[in-house]
């Protein structure tokens, strides 16, 4: 079943909110201000919708230029985790190995093995492969 806009309409949504490439911040928030707006919305129609995956492609484009997310290291993750759970090294005492062991991979000196990643992953309730 195709499901197709309504031209009218949606051309009279592009006309009011016009969207455009993103090239500064006072663009970006205007962006921001119309995903906003939209999604105030209670329910939107399919031409809303579509302007509203319009809308966030173009701030998604800007976004990962300029306020790219750096990729999280495992022992980042690790480190978030700890952070979160309010945990300190000799809590991990036993689930990855010694006291020095987990020194050293708290500390990033040693990388995190396949067997620890599955103990961590059992440990914090969460995929092993975030620490690999």
């Amino acid at each position: 079943m195709n499901i197709t806009i309504e031209k009218t309409a949606y051309g009279q949504l592009l006309a009011k909110s016009q969207p455009k490439l993103i090239l500064n911040e006072e663009d970006y928030d205007i962006a921001l201000a119309e995903v906003e707006s939209l999604m105030s919305q209670e329910e939107l129609t399919l031409e809303e919708e579509t302007l509203l995956s319009l809308w966030a492609l173009l701030i998604e484009e800007y976004e990962a230029k300029y306020y790219p997310i750096p990729e999280a290291t495992p022992q980042d993750v690790l480190l978030h985790l700890m952070e979160v759970r309010e945990l300190k090294q000799a809590d991990l005492v036993g689930v990855i190995g010694s006291k020095g062991v987990v020194s050293e991979v708290v500390n990033g000196k040693r990388a995190i093995s396949k067997a620890q990643a599955k103990a961590l992953g059992e440990f914090f309730n969460v995929n092993p492969s975030v620490f690999i």
